[in-house]
């Protein structure tokens, strides 16, 4: 197995078992769990103190750009807040040392599906297009739902230009905290029924899945699956989950 973490630096470095100032991917498994299923479990990323740090920054509206009140969209029910520029460095960090071993992902799913697209090696780079798209506002933001929250199915498709995989990361405790309040991710098949796939994710987790649309291999070649995702019915506490997006919005 080989297991490699990403620096601040964006150079990649044999890992420790944990690390919460870089991100670590077991990039084989990251790529064949992609492939398989659309989505990977990379494991415990943040801590508690980390996670409960994060929680609190939800109550200063100096941190964040917009907060969206669901229902009033029809999304469901709870709500979110955008982060504002600069993000908090811990944020960035995430964002910034996570994205290379997925952009070397996304260009092999481009190629599978045709599309002469390519995405640069670091994350500064891709920004750049972003913002010479008209896509500027960051997107990385705080999901919080109470008793008889959710979260319809969607995806998170900002202007012209996306990054095809993101990451969300638990920051409440589902054994304690929180009842319900399921990752649900659906695949849309074409010429098939829908496929679901329901996640409790631990503290501190991260679950990297599809954006949009991925290639999978049939007999005749690859072929495109869409994801749609969303959050069901917290039944009882508070659930706070933390999104990392990569692409920016207009």
């Amino acid at each position: 197995m080989l297991l490699l973490a990403i620096s601040a630096k964006n150079q990649f470095v044999p890992a420790a078992p944990i690390c919460y100032k870089t991100f670590m991917f077991d990039v084989e498994a990251l790529e064949t769990s992609l492939d398989e299923r659309g989505y990977y479990r990379a494991g415990r990323v943040l801590d508690d103190a980390a996670c409960s740090e994060l929680i609190q920054t939800y109550g200063d509206d100096a941190r964040f750009r917009s907060r969206v009140v669901m229902e009033r969209h029809n999304f469901g029910r709870g709500e979110y807040k955008y982060f504002a520029d600069p993000l908090p460095q811990r944020i960035q960090t995430l964002r910034e040392t996570a994205y290379p071993a997925l952009a070397a992902i996304a260009n092999k799913w481009m190629d599978r599906m045709r599309v002469q697209l390519r995405y640069p090696d670091q994350l500064d780079a891709f920004l750049e297009r972003c913002a010479q798209a008209g896509q500027k506002r960051p997107t990385p933001l705080i999901l919080r739902y109470d008793a008889g929250g959710y979260n319809c199915l969607h995806q998170d498709l900002y202007g012209e230009l996306m990054f095809p995989l993101q990451m969300v990361i638990m920051l409440s405790d589902s054994e304690r905290e929180y009842e319900g309040g399921e990752l649900v991710l659906v695949e849309q098949r074409p010429r098939m029924q829908s496929k679901p796939n329901v996640i409790r994710a631990t503290r501190g987790e991260a679950i990297v899945f599809s954006t949009n649309e991925r290639p999978v291999r049939g007999r005749l070649g690859y072929y495109r699956v869409k994801m749609r995702h969303g959050v069901s019915e917290i039944t009882r506490g508070e659930r706070y989950a933390l999104g990392i997006i990569f692409h920016n919005a207009a």
